[in-house]
């Protein structure tokens, strides 16, 4: 029972859309609406307000972070493993992708997959975001990026602590973000991929 209530707290607590709320908030159009339609701190970016997108990172970042911080400090006190640890991570980013608070059409995950590594592993997670940062300066493709940075995730984790439940949460994770990408792996296939800063049409500045 105790993990079950970890899993449906992390889950409902990765459902909050930081993109949607933090537009509602600045007066900016639903990020669901125009560019990708992605609610992620990218596609809010393209409305030209970058208050709004660093907030909305940050946020969805941090529902991440705080949802693994948590469960590992009660850990003790309730008498849970890695086990629920593992699922608590895949909880949080699947309350993401899926928002039941948002009809369950949610972002692809990027900000919130960096928290939860950061919760497992402050080392862990700026090794991550180093990745995303240099493919990100060199190609100006934030989904480029992305898709990289999900493939060393689980050899970043290998490295540091080996392969036990939350290594297996990581893959999950990373696969499940490279298929959320599956659009945008086209889009770069194509040359069609839009850049980082690229201003997107429909999209409403303060």
């Amino acid at each position: 029972m105790t993990t079950l209530v970890f899993t449906v707290v992390a889950y409902l607590i990765g459902s909050i859309s930081f993109a949607v709320v933090v537009s509602k908030l600045m007066g900016l159009s639903d990020p669901r609406t125009y560019g990708s339609k992605n609610p992620g701190a990218t596609n809010v970016l393209r409305s030209g307000n970058k208050k709004a997108a660093i907030a909305t990172l940050l946020g969805d970042a941090v529902k991440g972070w705080f949802a693994v911080w948590l469960a590992i400090r009660l850990a003790d006190q309730y008498g849970v493993g890695d086990g629920t640890i593992a699922l608590v991570c895949i909880a949080v980013f699947v309350g993401h992708l899926y928002p039941v608070f948002f009809r369950f059409k949610g972002g692809k995950g990027v900000a919130t997959a960096l928290g939860v590594l950061l919760g497992l592993n402050v080392w862990l997670g700026l090794a991550t975001l180093a990745t995303w940062l240099i493919i990100a300066y060199a190609t100006r493709y934030s989904s480029l990026a992305a898709l990289i940075s999900a493939i060393f995730a689980p050899f970043f984790y290998g490295l540091m602590y080996g392969v036990d439940e939350p290594f297996v949460a990581v893959v999950v994770m990373s696969m499940l973000l490279v298929y959320r990408h599956a659009g945008n792996i086209s889009n770069l296939l194509a040359g069609k991929e839009s850049r980082i800063g690229s201003k997107a049409a429909g999209a409403k500045k303060k």
